[in-house]
């Protein structure tokens, strides 16, 4: 990238980190930055927004797929990153694979697998994250037993 380039790149993120931020977008900088996670010791596993978002998307999944119990997730426990794969010139980016044990409201243990990716959040904005949760994967999305996710 030119001089030009990144300095044009800086002023748009300066421009609409504050829209993002009042959307509720808090990892807006992260978007065309790729260089922001020059490597990891596994704490991005157990970021808040990260355990918040996949909290509120499995009470969304409960509610809204057909005849998955009602519960809800508790706690996290033994939160840990097994694999990280940098973002580089053959995949742009970087992915995040995590796992982690969540106690659900009805006193069960589960294992749960989840992948933080880079940059892949809404248009561009912040991270994506997919979470799997054993047991709960009713429509095979992440193959038997979360394998996509491991």
């Amino acid at each position: 990238m030119t001089r030009f380039a990144h300095s044009a790149l800086a002023a748009l993120i300066s421009l609409c980190t504050p829209m993002a931020t009042s959307l509720g977008f808090s990892q807006a900088a992260h978007a065309a930055d790729l260089s922001v996670y020059s490597g990891d010791d596994g704490s991005v596993c157990g970021k808040s927004w990260v355990l918040s978002k996949i909290t509120d998307r499995f009470s969304y999944q409960v509610h809204h797929v057909p005849h998955l119990p009602d519960v809800a997730i508790t706690d996290f426990r033994n939160i840990r990153q097994h694999r990280y794969e940098p973002a580089s010139d053959e995949w742009p980016i970087g992915r995040h694979y995590c796992r982690a044990t969540v106690n659900l409201s009805d006193g069960r243990d589960r294992s749960i697998f989840y992948l933080i990716e880079e940059g892949q959040g809404f248009a561009s904005i912040g991270d994506n994250v997919e979470f799997c949760v054993s047991g709960f994967d009713r429509w095979m999305v992440y193959n038997g037993r979360c394998r996509v996710l491991r």
